[in-house]
């Protein structure tokens, strides 16, 4: 089941254009409109349909409370990094108001003179929960979506650590979409810079899997409902040039892109 979040467009005035967005589920060409948000309300129907090509899609969920990080989870690019294997998972925050979603601009900040693009799985966590098991995981796992974790990669060296580098607005894309039947194994994870492919591994590359991040995370830090962890980003980070196009794609999962604005 694949659940968006979306913005009416030109839909059904019935649907109140202009208020808060709405939730549905993708089905082929139309949107089944969900009653209220399904980590809330659960999986409730409406039973109004909107035809998909008349919404806009936005994040398709914004983090009630944080984006918890993993870095350097692939071997290559830790490597790139300068860096060596870490024995753990390495992990930072960025703020939910980094979050934007497909086809949404990435503001280049004025105070930085390189943006990086990192393609990522990303995890969306269901419920409350704390000190979750690795054979539990699952239990509190909505869904899968896909991410970009931007970083301002001059003022990440400048500054020693990353708050500022990757805490910018718009420095967190998530879409198009959560998949609540993805299974991650060995699928193609794909950064594509102006047509150009710059990141390709498979999910299978990351050091630690799904369960293990969400059990090391969760002995760290409570995790809420609708809170995301980007799991990684292969090798082969690279700038993106003013008002270049990136697309970050995940087999079987979807793609995700956003254009980045001229330098501010």
């Amino acid at each position: 089941m694949r659940i968006v979040r979306f913005s009416p467009a030109a839909a059904d005035p019935s649907l109140e254009l202009g208020k808060d967005p709405l939730f549905g589920v993708l089905q082929e060409e139309t949107i089944a409109v969900l009653n209220g948000d399904p980590l809330y309300a659960g999986i409730t129907p409406s039973g109004k349909l909107v035809p998909f090509s008349q919404v806009r899609l936005l994040a398709p969920v914004l983090p009630r409370s944080k984006v918890v990080c993993v870095g350097k989870n692939y071997a290559d690019h830790a490597k790139e990094m300068g860096g060596v294997v870490p024995d753990e998972p390495v992990i930072f925050l960025k703020p939910n108001t980094s979050v934007i979603g497909p086809d949404d601009t990435i503001a280049w900040p004025a105070m930085s003179n390189r943006v990086d693009f990192e393609g990522e799985l990303a995890i969306v966590i269901s419920r409350i929960c704390k000190d979750v098991p690795k054979e539990r995981a699952n239990d509190v796992i909505f869904g899968y979506t896909l991410g970009n974790d931007v970083t301002a990669r001059d003022l990440q060296s400048k500054d020693g650590q990353w708050t500022r580098a990757k805490g910018f607005d718009t420095f967190c894309p998530l879409g198009p979409w959560i998949d609540t039947e993805f299974v991650p194994t060995g699928q193609r994870i794909t950064s594509t810079l102006n047509g150009i492919i710059q990141q390709d591994a498979h999910l299978s590359d990351m050091i630690f899997d799904v369960p293990t991040i969400i059990n090391f995370v969760s002995q760290v830090m409570t995790l809420l409902p609708g809170d995301v962890i980007l799991t990684g980003t292969p090798a082969g980070i690279g700038p993106m040039p003013e008002k270049s196009v990136i697309t970050i794609a995940i087999e079987g999962l979807g793609e995700l892109t956003n254009k980045l604005s001229n330098h501010g």
